[in-house]
């Protein structure tokens, strides 16, 4: 693993270099690849991005977000204005249900409803994060699916097989039970970490991935 000093370096290089991200008010701290972030960003995707782009470089194995989200005097919208825009913008979307509402408050947009797979939770999410106001996005949509999951576990651990990122030694299990799916064992990456959880969550009948992997680095 890169020394402690080399690795705060290059997450701040990578927020530097993201066009995404305006990284002029974050700081870095790093302990053994453990990496936090502070200070504060213009908007809610930079809050998401900058987490992302610790996660791409080498070695870092975890990601501590503490990012305020600081928006310009422009960007505010009031409760209402911002609680009608994130409904309006999760009825446009086709992949979410009807029954997902939103309700906003001082820029934080809360998510409740019934949902029937994790990509849909997903995708309402993603509706609403990118509006001009939003501060902090709470998911607090309920996953419930009545599918037989007895499969599940050979199914992910199958695709994970075809996606040929893990060594033939890799110790990552895979074990469903009424719709849960634990994830255990070690990745080298933030990539093949995202990637077994993202197989996971195309299973159907899950309701919910837990999420034991170590990150070696």
């Amino acid at each position: 693993m890169a020394g402690s000093k080399d690795i705060r370096h290059a997450v701040k290089a990578e927020l530097d270099f993201d066009p995404r991200v305006d990284s002029a008010g974050i700081t870095v701290r790093n302990m053994n690849g453990d990496v936090a972030l502070n200070g504060t960003v213009p908007s809610y995707p930079q809050y998401a991005e900058a987490a992302a782009a610790a996660r791409r470089v080498h070695g870092v194995t975890g990601v501590h977000n503490h990012l305020m989200v600081m928006l310009p005097p422009g960007d505010y919208r009031d409760d209402a204005m911002l609680t009608t825009a994130a409904n309006n913008a999760l009825e446009l979307n086709v992949t979410v249900p009807g029954n997902v509402e939103a309700t906003a408050s001082d820029g934080n947009v809360w998510l409740t409803g019934i949902v029937s797979s994790g990509f849909q939770r997903a995708a309402a999410e993603s509706a609403v994060a990118a509006l001009t106001g939003v501060r902090k996005v709470t998911n607090d949509i309920e996953i419930r699916n009545e599918a037989e999951t007895a499969n599940v576990t050979n199914l992910v651990q199958d695709a994970l097989e075809r996606y040929g990122l893990f060594p033939d030694d890799s110790d990552v299990t895979v074990n469903a039970s009424h719709g849960t799916v634990v994830l255990t064992g070690h990745v080298r990456s933030w990539l093949e970490h995202d990637v077994a959880i993202g197989a996971a969550w195309m299973g159907t009948g899950v309701s919910d991935v837990r999420d034991d992997l170590a990150i070696t680095g």
